[in-house]
């Protein structure tokens, strides 16, 4: 991104010189105080404090409210293709010790918080995906291409897009949600293993990259708890939790989900893993339905282990007194439906939602229930996942023993 114009230049008010110093990856629009120019979609715009010292650099969106995302602060640097070649590096070598050769499926970065603000690239087996959360990426893609196949060496590379961008990323740079970037045409899922169980993952269409990676710790520990219970797993998407629960001795699963594509999914995973004894052994049903009104209806203790993981009932701030309320129904509807001894797991993926008001509407609702309860764990995010700002901070769960 060759230009004859001079370096974006910005000042910005008090505040946001105090945030970005703090660490914060963000600089919104209203925060700017002086530009020396106009600033173009993804140029890199050098932030000035008010002694003209520089304070940062990042990626410059002129139509975005949040119009710069960080990618470094302190020390003047050169923003090259040796300095984009580091920065994936320290990535991968984050993860190195994670993972062994029965998880073929995680996140190599996990956007700002690895430094690659609204960038993520996950892996499954030799498929890598490359999501982008702002437009600013855009005219760089071919160069962050090339850094990543020549250092990674993947089969194929697959570009996902959040949908707020993919109208102007096809009209302006011709690129496409989930068009392949790199390697051979992609006929269907592609298959990884998590934990040594098969999985398969739509990284053409799927939710997110293909798969909900950010849960794996999650999966585990329900594995740990699932033996001789019968389980439900409310919003069960491709079954992940079902899986795992079969295989940790579950007697029986049951799906529950509106989307008859996520449960025909659940059903191709529980086939992938017809080698398993314990997938074998455990009875596995689905209910196609809404789980808010299903479990409602259903309001009858006949389970002794419930999952229930929501898609975000936040998408931005105004929404999050509504969503604590409706966390608050959908526990209590759940709690009706668990036996005594039985375990509910609750989990939140709205950042607009603290863990802190999440974990208490989840405590204040099963205190009224009535029944006995015992708090068995609180968790966060997956170490793949990392979270180093505020709102960053969107994975909790609680499990609760009733």
């Amino acid at each position: 991104m060759q230009s004859n114009e001079p370096r974006l230049r910005l000042r910005v008010t008090t505040t946001a010189e105090w945030v970005l110093r703090s660490g914060h990856p963000w600089l919104f629009g209203d925060s700017i105080h002086e530009q020396n120019r106009p600033g173009q979609l993804g140029e890199l715009a050098v932030i000035y404090d008010r002694q003209d010292n520089f304070l940062a650099i990042g990626l410059y969106d002129p139509e975005s409210p949040l119009r710069v995302r960080i990618l470094h602060r302190g020390k003047p640097q050169p923003i090259n293709a040796a300095w984009w070649q580091g920065r994936l590096k320290e990535a991968i070598h984050r993860r190195d010790r994670l993972f062994d050769d029965q998880n073929t499926g995680y996140r190599w970065i996990h956007g700002e918080s690895d430094g690659w603000p609204g960038l993520v690239l996950d892996r499954y087996g030799t498929t890598l995906v490359l999501k982008l959360y702002t437009a600013a990426w855009l005219p760089r893609l071919n160069e962050i291409v090339g850094i990543i196949t020549e250092q990674l060496s993947p089969e194929r590379l697959v570009l996902r897009l959040s949908r707020n961008i993919q109208r102007g990323a096809n009209k302006r740079f011709s690129r496409a949600d989930g068009e392949i970037l790199f390697g051979p045409n992609l006929e269907g899922p592609v298959i990884f293993l998590e934990s040594g169980l098969r999985f398969e993952a739509d990284v053409l269409r799927g939710q997110k990259t293909g798969f909900f990676l950010d849960q794996r710790e999650n999966r585990r520990t329900v594995e740990s708890l699932a033996r001789g219970r019968t389980m439900l797993n409310a919003f069960s998407f491709s079954g992940g939790f079902s899986v795992y629960a079969a295989r940790g001795g579950a007697k029986s699963v049951t799906d529950l989900d509106i989307s008859s594509h996520a449960l025909a999914g659940a059903r191709r995973n529980f086939e992938l893993n017809s080698a398993n004894p314990g997938v074998v052994h455990c009875r596995h049903e689905t209910l196609q339905a809404d789980a808010f009104d299903w479990l409602k209806r259903n309001a009858q203790p006949r389970f002794d282990l419930i999952i229930l993981d929501p898609p975000t009932l936040a998408r931005k701030e105004s929404e999050r007194a509504g969503a604590i309320q409706a966390y608050g129904r959908l526990v209590r509807h759940g709690i009706a439906c668990l036996r005594e001894d039985g375990i509910l797991v609750a989990s939140s993926c709205s950042a607009h939602v603290s863990a802190a008001e999440f974990f208490e509407v989840v405590r204040q609702t099963a205190r009224a229930s009535g029944r006995k309860v015992t708090e068995l764990r609180t968790t966060g995010h997956a170490l793949d996942h990392p979270a180093t700002f505020r709102e960053a901070h969107y994975l909790k769960c609680i499990y609760l023993l009733f």
